[in-house]
């Protein structure tokens, strides 16, 4: 399996996961910063959550792991919680605004 391969069943894996608090994917919603595709199907994530008090803070990074390694042909999985810069909701897709009638 190529990288593009892998990053799109990465970004599959991605859309499934849901922030519990408010009925949107992660990657909508703004909280994946940065998905690379590194040498031996290493995948590393760099996402944030909507604030650092953020109940799924312990849960979200584990679950974005946890899809990511059960993709077949992915190696390794490295997930970083980053908050620079911080969350907003200016940072939604239209489709997550839309769904949340922020639009």
């Amino acid at each position: 399996m190529d990288t593009s391969e892998i990053r799109d069943k990465v970004m599959e894996a991605i859309k499934t996961i849901f922030d519990p608090e408010i009925p949107v994917n992660i990657y909508d919603l703004g909280l994946i910063y940065r998905v690379d595709i590194l040498p031996i199907n290493n995948v590393q994530v760099t996402m944030t959550l909507t604030a650092p008090s953020c109940p799924a803070a312990q849960t979200l990074p584990v679950e974005v792991d946890q899809k990511i390694r059960a993709i077949e042909g992915v190696n390794d999985v490295f997930v970083s919680v980053t908050w620079d810069p911080p969350w907003d909701k200016s940072m939604m897709s239209e489709v997550a605004q839309l769904e949340l009638g922020w639009l």
